[in-house]
């Protein structure tokens, strides 16, 4: 029987607008292969916030879950640093 990990992403809320969901932007870096540049990239991530807690610009941890709605496939694990 094997155990399944649930993948965990740290990001920033860039949309609060939606009833008990938010849009988290989670970035990473990594070296080109040919280039040896660094390069930077980010996804957005629909993540349900049963609370309706957080606001734009805080520092979250979100878990992956079983499908909630059409795009919404996460949830929101911890605020790790509110916004100012």
């Amino acid at each position: 029987m094997a155990i399944e990990r649930k993948v965990k992403k740290v990001g920033t809320v860039v949309s609060d607008k939606m009833d008990k969901t938010i849009v988290v932007r989670v970035g990473r870096q990594f070296m080109h292969p040919l280039y040896k540049k660094v390069v930077r990239k980010h996804k957005k991530f629909m993540a349900h916030d049963a609370t309706n807690d957080c606001k734009v610009g805080d520092v979250v941890e979100i878990t992956e879950s079983r499908p909630l709605s059409a795009r919404k496939r996460w949830v929101l694990t911890r605020v790790i640093e509110r916004s100012k």
